[in-house]
């Protein structure tokens, strides 16, 4: 028997990182001909837009595929940015080692942790076709261009090199190369078309990321083109320390046995975010350790107590201790106008809708969460929407139904919000798409192929929050839309038949034509909105003016609120009428009187913004007569935007009076336009 245990122990053998890989290449995403294609230009696009993102570089992207051998289904793929390049010695790392990368101990929000991704590439090219990967890569600065031909020593986990030198690199233009990198890869896959190919990704991409450029051509060399729509990167985000809710036991061990910090209060105010000098000591309490001990010298039962401080099984004082939350600039989200732009570029539609949730934290991991609704135009009214799924800024296309964003949607009875749900379950159908963004420090994937996000009941229950908030846009904008469509049916009869009777009864008569306008309000009795938002191209500003016009018999008194893209940078200018801050993105006027068969207006500019940032302006009222075009104002939706201010910037001021209003007097023209279309909360027509 003791031959037999030795002679199986001498068989074992460690397995290096690559070779699994090689023998397991779907767990990386290179599962089927379709999907490694996705796969391979999944990884380049997304270390381009990485690389240009940290050199804070507007991202220029061109991907190229051509067939090689269609009976073999052999086809090239080129991908090139325009990013900071790669120094010469440091590419057969980053394209030729597996678990090589920068950004895996750190706490921020990125597309890639692992630096497996681009480097699975070049394994799955030398598993299927033998050739290895040709690099080509530039600094700025640098006369030349560094080339190679990586391949992967899967035993050793090592680059193989072969054709290194030097080269000029040229645009197409003919100048020369500033700087970048160009990745070309051969390898055996298929080109298709639809839903998941490589244009839906590179579709996905631009919407997420509307500061990018993007030129794809496709096998047949058709030319698909996404501009960017906006010349601002993304925020910026900082590496974090991690928070004691988000720490394993093992993780505290080895950080208490790594620490050389003199006293436990100094290693966790230093090592972990959350934890002011108070919480300190009382995490020292609670776990009944000496707040002056090394950390180094702890033994496991007191590694223990601390961390059952952290969870709060532990109690200071007879209470758990309370942390802090993690800051949340480890975070970038896509913002609102941004998602309507890229939407916008995308997909035609007559609405959308897009929100942005503030930061939340679950398990000591911030993230947040980002929705969008494009309704109408085009899109088949007797399918499932389309949903577009992201995590990191990065398109999920494969394993929809076991998504974590996918059921989020599932979860709401769409059938309240004017989409077709039969039995309130699955995806709704309707001529509608929904995105769906999560921006985290850790996206828990349901496996390493990263297409899918494992269930947390935390960020469900957030996403499911803010498609209902979303969905009640889109309700209001379907019930605004039919009660404007049958106003202005009654106007424009009344203005049909009435002046018509009255010119007939006039001339039968010889009496001249009586003045209708009086009866014509009699007969509307209704106060009426409109609303336009148009890019002033002198001034490069956007000009807003809201109407009102009074079809009723009493003098009517509102407060007219407005939605305005503050969040995003805007200044409001020629402001003339007055009125004040309701909260961040709301502003209002009161408006004492409006005569019978008056009007008033609002007029205002909107200054710090790019043509097409802000397109339509949602429209509010306070006051007992309803107005059409208007939405009445929510005011548990107001103050939940003030909650979130002051959670924001810690400000528990109170609100201004209501009698610091500037009144608006009405100027007294007659009320003479017709009705027209408007928007809804968080969003408008397309």
């Amino acid at each position: 028997m003791t031959g037999i245990a030795e002679k199986l122990a001498s068989n074992q053998k460690q397995v290096a990182i690559s070779e699994f890989f090689e023998k397991n290449k779907h767990f990386l995403g290179f599962d089927s001909l379709a999907r490694s294609l996705i796969t391979a230009v999944k990884e380049a696009v997304d270390n381009a837009l990485d690389a240009c993102e940290e050199a804070r570089i507007l991202p220029t992207i061109s991907v190229a595929i051509e067939k090689l051998d269609v009976k073999k289904d052999i086809v090239k793929l080129i991908v090139e940015d325009n990013g900071p390049g790669i120094p010469q010695k440091s590419i057969e790392k980053v394209f030729g080692q597996l678990l090589f990368g920068s950004r895996f101990h750190a706490i921020r929000q990125s597309r890639g942790q692992q630096g497996i991704g681009i480097t699975g590439v070049v394994m799955y090219c030398q598993l299927t076709t033998g050739r290895t990967t040709h690099v080509r890569s530039k600094i700025a600065g640098e006369p030349t261009a560094a080339v190679v031909d990586i391949g992967l020593d899967t035993r050793k986990n090592k680059a193989t090199k072969a054709n290194q030198g030097r080269e000029m690199w040229y645009n197409a233009d003919g100048s020369s190369k500033e700087h970048g990198t160009e990745v070309t890869a051969q390898l055996k896959a298929k080109y298709q078309k639809g839903r998941q190919s490589v244009w839906q990704y590179l579709r996905m991409t631009s919407i997420v990321n509307p500061h990018a450029e993007i030129t794809f051509t496709d096998p047949d060399g058709e030319v698909h083109h996404w501009p960017r729509v906006t010349e601002r990167l993304p925020t910026k985000v900082e590496a974090i320390k991690p928070h004691p809710h988000g720490i394993e036991l093992g993780q505290l061990q080895r950080m208490t046995s790594e620490s050389t910090d003199s006293r436990l209060t100094v290693f966790l105010r230093m090592n972990f975010s959350g934890v002011s000098a108070r919480a300190s000591k009382e995490l020292c309490v609670a776990a009944d350790v000496d707040e002056k001990t090394k950390p180094k010298s702890m033994n496991a039962d007191q590694i223990r107590a601390l961390l059952e401080a952290f969870q709060g099984e532990r109690l200071a004082n007879g209470k758990p201790v309370k942390l802090l939350n993690p800051p949340t600039n480890c975070l970038s989200p896509i913002e609102e106008l941004l998602i309507k732009k890229g939407l916008s570029k995308t997909i035609d539609s007559r609405f959308i809708a897009t929100l942005t949730r503030a930061p939340e934290v679950t398990q000591g991991n911030p993230y947040q969460v980002e929705v969008g609704l494009i309704f109408g135009g085009n899109m088949p009214a007797d399918k499932p929407v389309e949903i577009l799924r992201f995590a990191n800024r990065v398109p999920l296309m494969y394993q929809q139904g076991g998504c974590l964003l996918t059921k989020a949607i599932e979860s709401v009875d769409w059938r309240q919000y004017g989409l077709d749900q039969p039995g309130a379950k699955g995806v709704p159908k309707g001529p509608a798409a929904i995105l769906i963004h999560l921006a985290s420090t850790n996206v828990q994937f349901t496996s390493e192929a990263k297409e899918a996000l494992a269930d947390n009941a935390e960020v469900i229950e957030e996403a499911r929050k803010a498609m209902l908030e979303m969905g009640r846009g889109l309700r209001k904008h379907l019930e605004k839309k039919k009660k404007m469509a049958k106003t202005k049916e009654k106007f424009e009869l009344i203005n049909d038949i009435l002046p018509a009777i009255a010119k007939k009864s006039a001339d039968i008569l010889g009496k001249p034509v009586p003045d209708l306008s009086g009866s014509i309000t009699q007969i509307m009795s209704a106060v009426i909105s409109e609303t336009e938002t148009v890019w002033n191209k002198e001034t490069k500003q956007t000009d807003v003016a809201i109407t009102l016009f009074n079809y009723t018999t009493r003098v009517r008194a509102y407060t007219i609120l407005a939605t305005w893209p503050e969040k995003s940078g805007a200044t409001m200018i020629n402001n003339d009428t007055g009125g004040r801050k309701e909260a961040t993105g709301v502003w209002a006027w009161k408006l004492e009187s409006l005569q019978p068969g008056e009007k008033t207006v609002i007029s205002y500019s909107l200054g710090d913004l790019e043509r097409g940032d802000w397109t339509e302006t949602d429209i509010f009222f306070r006051g007992s007569q309803d107005v059409i075009g208007a939405s009445k104002m929510d005011e548990k939706f107001l103050e939940e935007i003030r909650r979130l201010e002051r959670v924001l910037t810690d400000d528990s001021s109170e609100d201004e009076d209501e009698d610091e209003f500037e009144p608006i007097e009405s100027i007294g023209e007659p009320a003479v336009a017709p009705p027209n279309g408007q928007t809804t909360l968080f969003g408008g027509e397309a």
